[in-house]
């Protein structure tokens, strides 16, 4: 079955704001195939199955600072813009009942995961790498421990010159 949206698009979508992976309402209506107002106007209509770990409304800072990576003058005039948390979205899916809705949720769900397996990837791999990082610093010192012996070795002690039976420097 070919993809209604391609998952790079929708990972594209994906943010990092208050330490929450987030899609835009407006990126969402764009994905469902409807208009931001629309999709608000529906979240408000159910507002009782959004509160705020699932939905928040972003600042003018906020916006603001998006707005310089995402590339849309749209985006930086939008009166409000919400951000849905992955629960959000998943419940975007409860109200919104057509069927290129119940596909973008399946698509954007894929995504949301495949993001998670990659960031827990990327976290194992930084453990393994600290690790590694502390042996290569413990054996570094010892290296160094062995040089420093070498170079104390290597000093000559001064010896003394005897000349008819009395020592000079």
């Amino acid at each position: 079955m070919k993809e209604l949206i391609p998952e790079e698009v929708i990972k594209r979508k994906i943010f990092l704001i208050r330490g929450h992976k987030v899609m835009l309402s407006p990126h969402l209506a764009q994905l469902y195939g409807t208009t931001t107002s629309a999709l608000i106007q529906a979240v408000k209509r159910n507002v009782e199955r959004f509160p705020q770990d699932f939905m928040f409304l972003l600042t003018r800072q906020e916006i603001w600072n998006l707005s310089q990576f995402v590339i849309s003058s749209k985006l930086k005039h939008a009166p409000n813009i919400y951000a849905f948390t992955e629960q959000g979205v998943a419940m975007l899916s409860s109200i919104l009942k057509s069927k290129r809705a119940v596909q973008v949720n399946i698509a954007i769900m894929r995504a949301f995961v495949k993001l998670r397996q990659i960031l827990s990837a990327h976290k194992e791999l930084s453990y393994k790498l600290k690790a590694l990082e502390q042996k290569i610093e413990k054996h570094d010192k010892e290296i160094q421990d062995i040089f420093e012996a070498i170079r104390q070795l290597m000093v000559l002690p001064r010896t003394k010159k005897v000349i008819h039976g009395f020592a000079q420097k």
